[in-house]
């Protein structure tokens, strides 16, 4: 996408200079012989294209360079964030999950994602993974265990759950105090 749109700017710049050029070239000595004028106007066109290549190609490898991502620090972190006020949220009858708020979470990630220069098909894969889905379950439950809660023990999710939307936490927020 971002190749295309250089792609027509350039384009659209060529076809510009070459029409602006042209008259010029034509009032020139004789049938259409190149001026100095026009020479310089195309090595200066040759020069622009090259720039412009080299730009693109190095953006394209920028993004070739980036993590995939399933290792991206902060989306992981704040999916991780997710998937235990879920936990929470399931294994303590008084707290609730704010699901307004978790969508609006999932928004902003994701346009994070993509100024990151991952693609939508990458974010939808990723978040639709039944692999990655299990990944962060997992995450969840040894990061709740590691604080006491674990499958039977209700007081400690809600404890935690209390806990967090008293730090403001991103867990805390997508929480609520409910029956």
């Amino acid at each position: 996408m971002i190749t295309g749109y250089f792609s027509q700017t350039a384009s659209r710049k060529r076809h510009e200079a070459v029409r602006s050029a042209a008259p010029t070239a034509l009032a020139g000595s004789g049938a259409g012989q190149p001026t100095g004028a026009t020479c310089g106007v195309n090595v200066m066109k040759s020069v622009k294209m090259i720039a412009l290549a080299l730009y693109v190609a190095g953006f394209a490898g920028a993004a070739d360079a980036r993590i995939p991502i399933n290792q991206e620090k902060h989306i992981n972190n704040t999916l991780l964030q997710g998937f235990i006020a879920d936990a929470i949220a399931d294994n303590c009858p008084t707290m609730r999950p704010r699901k307004l708020r978790a969508l609006n979470e999932l928004t902003k990630l994701r346009d994070y994602a993509l100024k990151q220069g991952y693609t939508r098909q990458e974010i939808t894969a990723f978040v639709e993974s039944k692999a990655e889905k299990k990944r962060g379950k997992a995450e969840a439950a040894d990061w709740l265990k590691a604080r006491g809660a674990a499958p039977g023990k209700t007081a400690a999710y809600c404890e935690i759950g209390k806990a967090e939307i008293a730090a403001k936490s991103l867990i805390g927020s997508l929480l609520r105090v409910g029956g």
